[in-house]
C-alpha cells in the first residue's frame, strides 16, 4: 500500500506537468464562474500537445478552437530583442528532481499551455501556480502560496491522484487572475498522480461554492498527427491504424 503523500510531495507534484506528458486527450468541464455561460457547465473535448497544439471540439464533433500555424515560422520572435524567445522549451532543460522523482525546484524555461476558454485551462494543465516554482525557506513557512490540509491519495476516473483542501496565502499568483485554481477561502483541488494535471477544483466556502471544473483524462502521450491540429485535414494517414487491402474477385 502506498504512503499518504506528505504537503511537500504534493507541491512537487504540482510543479511536475512538464516533464510528465507530451500529449493529452481529456474533457473538460467548466463549472459557472469561470466562464460567463449562465447556470449550466459546459464540456469540451481537447487534443493538447506538446508545445502549443490543441484542438477543442463540442461533445457533437463540432470545432470549436484549433491552432493550425503550429508549423509556421517564427522568425519574428528572435529580433524582438527580448530574452524571453531564447528560453528553451521545459523537455530540454533538467529540473531539481526529489527522491521518488518528482519536481522540487524548476528552472527558466519557456513553459506556457495553449488556451481555450479562460485560463483556467492551461492553469490546469500546468498547475505550478499552487505550490510557486520553489521551496520557500522553513522560518517562512507563510510565504508558500498556499496552506494544503489532508493530502490523501484518491482515484480519478480510474487513474491514481492526489487530493487536499488548499487555502490560498498572500503569496499566491494565479496564472490568470479572471481563472484562479483557487478560490477565497477553500478550495478542493485534485492533481493526477501520472501527470501532474490538475484534474478537479471546486470552491468549499462563500458564494463561489462549487465553482470550479473537472478534468477526465482519456489518453496520454497517444501519436498525434499534425493534421488533427488543422481547421481542414490533409487527409494524412495515422500509420498506426490497419489498413485494410480489398481484393478483388478471383484475387
Amino acid at each position: 500500500m502506498e504512503p499518504v503523500p506528505d504537503v511537500e510531495t504534493f507541491r512537487h507534484l504540482c510543479r511536475s506537468s512538464p516533464w510528465r506528458w507530451n500529449s493529452l486527450r481529456f474533457e473538460f468541464t467548466f463549472r459557472p464562474a469561470d466562464l460567463d455561460i449562465g447556470a449550466e457547465p459546459l464540456t469540451v473535448r481537447a487534443w493538447v500537445r506538446r508545445p502549443g497544439a490543441l484542438r477543442v471540439e463540442a461533445l457533437d464533433g463540432a470545432l470549436l478552437a484549433c491552432t493550425p500555424d503550429i508549423n509556421a515560422s517564427r522568425d519574428a520572435l528572435y529580433i524582438s530583442g527580448r530574452r524571453k524567445p531564447w528560453l528553451l522549451p521545459p523537455h530540454l532543460v533538467t529540473p531539481v528532481y526529489d527522491d521518488g522523482g518528482l519536481v522540487a525546484r524548476r528552472p527558466e524555461a519557456a513553459y506556457g499551455e495553449p488556451a481555450f476558454g479562460s485560463g483556467r485551462f492551461p492553469a490546469a494543465l500546468d498547475p505550478v501556480e499552487l505550490a510557486g516554482v520553489r521551496p520557500v525557506p522553513s522560518v517562512e513557512p507563510r510565504s508558500n502560496v498556499a496552506e494544503i490540509e489532508s493530502p490523501a491519495r484518491v482515484a480519478n476516473g480510474g487513474r491514481p491522484a492526489v487530493e487536499a483542501v488548499l487555502t490560498p496565502n498572500p503569496a499566491y499568483v494565479p496564472y490568470a487572475v479572471d481563472a484562479p485554481l483557487l478560490y477565497p477561502g477553500r478550495t478542493m483541488v485534485r492533481v493526477d498522480a501520472g501527470t501532474g494535471v490538475c484534474v478537479a477544483s471546486r470552491a468549499l466556502d462563500g458564494d463561489l461554492a462549487g465553482a470550479g471544473h473537472e478534468l477526465a483524462i482519456l489518453g496520454v502521450d497517444e501519436y498525434m498527427l499534425d493534421d488533427l491540429f488543422e481547421e481542414v485535414g490533409m487527409g494524412l494517414t495515422d500509420v498506426r491504424a490497419h489498413i485494410p487491402w480489398e481484393l478483388g474477385p478471383g484475387a
